[in-house]
């Protein structure tokens, strides 16, 4: 099975149809994260789905900040760090992964697309932790860890600023998925100056969702032709994590894999004299 042939987001019947089936070589990945002092590896321990693997955003997911380079807060890792850090939880390149969190997959969404603009089959459990209605498990389950050859993320897949500045500059689509507020410059809890990159769209990665879960890919298709979404369309977010739910959901609604501008407004900040645009119209 190729990652092109398992869809972005799967339901938890499929999952268990996936876990049951004969031979199957399934690894599920709780991305649990928290931005307040909570830690995701905690909530694992506190209770996950049976033999599921931990993967931590700051150090599996994203590779070390770089400040000064126009990076964001989570790059991309190494590819070979990646490499190591997948063949520890017993994923090899062919591993089919299904990942999960308790945020609609807004954290999961990120470990997802990076496996599959790879090529591998991965995806992002609808409804998360919380669709999973049987008992959880504490334990750390017990496996054996594999070698995963590094693979280079492919360039077609990433936008850079200079490629946002210059989709703009052409009036082609660039799309902001953080909410409104922080779009429009009213609040910024994160980084250091609140507003978007001028000439960007919001289309927030939370209305995907309803309680958790995905809306139908009829109101998913409606929403993103509506705002003319394809594959030269470019996506960002605060730091390259929750724009990866508006691609795989843009994905799943056939419009194309997108790109994703992984530094994000946190690396559009982490430049010389950065241009911004906030709600009342003002660009500095």
């Amino acid at each position: 099975m190729t990652g092109n042939q398992l869809p972005p987001f799967i339901d938890v019947d499929a999952l268990r149809d996936m876990l049951n089936a004969v031979g199957s070589d399934l690894v599920v990945c709780d991305c649990r994260s928290y931005l307040d002092d909570r830690e995701g590896i905690d909530a694992y321990r506190a209770g996950h789905i049976p033999g599921a693997r931990h993967i931590d955003l700051e150090t599996v997911v994203s590779g070390p900040v770089e400040v000064g380079t126009g990076k964001g807060r989570h790059p991309l890792p190494d590819p070979s760090a990646f490499a190591d850090a997948l063949g520890r939880a017993g994923i090899s390149e062919d591993t089919t992964v299904v990942a999960y969190d308790d945020v609609g997959g807004a954290i999961a969404a990120r470990f997802v697309w990076m496996l599959r603009i790879l090529g591998q089959p991965a995806a992002v459990l609808d409804g998360g932790i919380a669709a999973w209605d049987e008992p959880l498990e504490s334990d750390d389950p017990t496996f054996d860890g594999v070698t995963t050859p590094a693979r280079p993320f492919p360039p077609d897949a990433l936008a850079t600023a200079d490629d946002v500045a210059a989709v703009i500059e052409a009036r082609g689509l660039v799309v902001d998925s953080r909410g409104a507020d922080r779009y429009e410059g009213r609040i910024e809890p994160i980084d250091p100056i609140a507003g978007h990159i001028p000439g960007a769209i919001n289309l927030p990665f939370a209305e995907n969702l309803e309680d958790g879960s995905l809306v139908s890919i009829q109101e998913l298709t409606s929403r993103f032709r509506e705002e003319e979404v394809d594959a030269d369309t470019i996506f960002y977010c605060g730091s390259g994590v929750t724009a990866c739910h508006n691609l795989l959901a843009a994905e799943l609604a056939g419009l194309g894999k997108a790109k994703l501008y992984v530094g994000s407004w946190s690396g559009w900040l982490d430049r010389d004299d950065p241009q911004i645009e906030t709600a009342t119209g003002g660009v500095g």
